[in-house]
């Protein structure tokens, strides 16, 4: 076997590299496929509701202020199983807001209510806990928050110019949540005023600063009814039908997932072309080689079989190769972005081996072809054109 890979040398290393650009656009596209489908799980597992307007808050709690009353008045609304006060503010707002889920957030949620999203139970925590109710001036950052700032439980975060203890950092998962600053509410809404202290002249209370509240539905109910029931119901508030807004974060991102699947499949079509066009011409450098062993007394089946298993070989040396250089590539590039809280290449299990197959198929067919043009020709032709 080693004889064999040094004397295809050449032939591995242009299929490596080949292989390695084609994994690293599929690597892209995974993580990009892994944020939106991240994102769409969280919009569907609960109905967002903000106050009428506009505000400070962003993301899906974007709108004015929601005060404590049109939260009970939820709440009392048939088929709602639970409501938490939210704030959401962005963590410097003189950036902009445009796609939010790119953006670093802080969230401030009421502990003492559970979460009712229906498939976010709770946060992953990677190291640390997360937040208990009764905790003031402690955050639980997002894995690209955290990266970005080298932050780790016991370390201490400034926010509006307070300092903060972290407690825990999320688990990466490659979706909004991995730029979250969570903190308890009543420290959000204290984030809220240091950034616009005007809004207590607007509020009754402290109770009435928040930017929006998540509601969950009972197991009987639909969500998007639901929420439509909530708008008829409840005056003065926006609400987002889970539906709906699934469909919105989705056209938001269509754009960038058409335009890495037309790379792909461009990339698909040349790096196939290239890989077999690389083995069927190494197999032709040997024609002498196979020219001599069928004048030996080789069968057309014996020389078919030892093509076949070269040409295999080489593809999935290549390919592991290729695969291998991708991934070193993308583990530097992710280890250099994320000090800038990025992450841009996923090698999901899926994509290895559909990168592995996708070597060894091209290869085996590139060989097929090869080798019905080298037992075609007789022995002496065969040595005079390799000669």
């Amino acid at each position: 076997m080693s004889r064999l890979l040094r004397s295809y040398a050449f032939t591995v290393i242009g299929i490596a590299v080949g292989v390695a650009g084609l994994t690293a656009l599929g690597a892209m596209a995974e993580r990009i496929v892994r944020f939106v489908d991240g994102g769409d799980r969280f919009v569907r597992g609960q109905i967002s509701v903000a106050g009428q307007g506009l505000g400070l808050g962003t993301g899906f709690t974007g709108g004015g202020l929601l005060p404590a009353a049109k939260i009970r008045e939820i709440a009392r609304v048939p088929g709602v199983a639970g409501v938490q006060a939210q704030v959401m503010l962005p963590l410097d707002t003189s950036t902009s807001q445009f796609l939010t889920l790119t953006h670093e957030l802080i969230l401030g949620l009421d502990l003492s209510v559970p979460t009712p999203n229906r498939n976010y139970r709770e946060l992953p925590v990677a190291t640390g806990r997360f937040l208990r109710l009764g905790d003031r001036r402690a955050v639980v950052v997002g894995a690209d928050f955290a990266s970005a700032r080298s932050l780790r439980p016991g370390g201490r975060l400034s926010l509006e110019g307070r300092p903060y203890t972290v407690v825990g950092v999320l688990e990466r998962m490659l979706t909004a949540p991995d730029r979250f600053a969570v903190v308890s509410l009543e420290d959000a809404r204290e984030l809220l005023l240091a950034k616009d202290p005007i809004l207590l002249n607007l509020t009754l209370g402290r109770g009435d600063l928040n930017t929006g509240a998540a509601v969950g539905w009972l197991p009987s109910e639909d969500g998007d009814a639901v929420a439509r029931r909530i708008a008829r119901t409840v005056a003065g508030v926006n609400v987002t039908i889970p539906s709906e807004l699934s469909r919105v974060l989705r056209s938001s991102t269509a754009f960038f997932s058409a335009l890495l699947v037309g790379i792909g499949a461009l990339g698909l079509v040349i790096g196939g072309l290239s890989l077999s066009n690389t083995v069927a011409a190494a197999v032709f450098e040997r024609i002498r080689d196979f020219g001599i062993k069928r004048a030996l007394g080789a069968s057309d089946r014996q020389l078919g079989g030892e093509i076949l298993r070269e040409a295999l070989g080489v593809s999935l040396a290549g390919g592991a190769a290729g695969v291998g250089l991708a991934v070193a590539l993308g583990v530097a590039v992710n280890a250099h972005v994320a000090r800038r809280g990025q992450h841009l290449f996923l090698f999901s299990p899926r994509l290895v081996v559909g990168a592995l197959l996708f070597s060894a198929v091209l290869g085996g067919v590139a060989a097929i072809y090869a080798t019905t043009r080298v037992v075609r020709l007789p022995p002496a032709e065969a040595i005079r054109r390799g000669a």
